[in-house]
């Protein structure tokens, strides 16, 4: 047990001890991304109380388990990995109808994001059995909120999660021109070994604004923010921002200027669409104001 940790315990004891914790449940558990202090009391807790932890790596999670003072048996921790998630699910199922609590963790970050655990969840919810989150660190959102992704006209803006690009240069240069068209911030994860590929790939948005995430949350974390064209450079600018894990977020797309762009949008809608329903997909394609869309969207009614 790391001996920063050793208070750790007793205080998620008392702050979240009181709390319910129920039997025959699926507790989905965030775990820290690579800082272990930002592991929840609440998490702590549950961990603690588990009858069995199922997790993407066994040692990987003992290892981590250890670390917090919680010592548990090999027979306690189950395998629930990519691989073999869909049949692994149905031992969680018999653990939880035989009353136990399971929490799931993955390797570093929130369940059924990019990790594991989708699956696992939509298995326990088809018996009709309780899954209940526990959340907490996410490279996603970490990145997202020191962003500054806002739309042009000032303020926020939704964001997709389009997670790993392909790993083949025809398909990964297929989606990145089908990111061109996306107005909102779109989240991105890579590995190492590929985000120079990644970075070539996107360098075609050109002065369209990504933020770059690297080690999040670990000793040599690095955030910057530069143009498309600009990411393959600053990789080679030195031969450290290689190393680590990688998320990135591509900034909203500029809105849009073409005159007659909103009118012709509008119409296509229009012709397929209600009102309220074509103004809505048009100001998300378009980027312009709903309302400014909705009175134009009346007159070509009118004509």
């Amino acid at each position: 047990m790391s001996a920063s940790y050793v208070s750790a315990l007793a205080a998620a004891k008392e702050a979240a001890g009181e709390q319910h914790y129920p039997q025959s449940t699926l507790y989905v558990v965030a775990t820290p991304i690579g800082n272990l202090a930002d592991i929840s009391l609440r998490a702590l807790h549950a961990l603690t109380l588990a009858d069995t932890i199922a997790c993407e790596d066994t040692r990987h999670t003992q290892q981590m388990l250890r670390a917090y003072g919680i010592d548990i048996a090999a027979s306690q921790l189950l395998a629930v990995h990519q691989h073999n998630e869909a049949e692994a699910a149905n031992s969680v199922v018999d653990r939880l109808r035989r009353g136990q609590r399971v929490a799931y963790v993955s390797d570093a970050g929130t369940p059924g994001i990019s990790d594991p655990g989708a699956r696992l969840v939509a298995a326990v919810q088809a018996q009709g059995l309780r899954t209940l989150p526990l959340p907490g660190a996410s490279s996603i959102t970490a990145l997202i909120s020191v962003a500054g992704c806002a739309s042009d006209a000032g303020g926020g803006t939704g964001f997709v999660f389009e997670g790993f690009l392909p790993t083949k240069a025809t398909e990964r240069s297929h989606a990145v021109q089908t990111l061109r068209s996306e107005v909102r911030a779109v989240a991105l994860l890579e590995a190492p070994h590929r985000i120079e590929a990644t970075a070539a790939a996107l360098s075609v948005l050109g002065e369209r604004k990504v933020t770059v995430g690297r080690e999040l949350t670990k000793q040599f974390e690095e955030v910057a923010t530069l143009p498309a064209a600009e990411l393959s450079a600053w990789f080679s600018a030195d031969a450290n921002r290689l190393r680590g894990e990688f998320a990135l977020v591509l900034h909203p797309a500029p809105v849009a200027q073409e005159a007659g762009q909103e009118t012709r949008v509008l119409q296509l809608l229009l012709a397929e669409l209600p009102l309220k329903t074509a103004v809505k997909l048009a100001a998300e394609v378009t980027g312009a104001p709903r309302n400014a869309l909705y009175d134009l969207a009346l007159t070509l009614k009118k004509a």
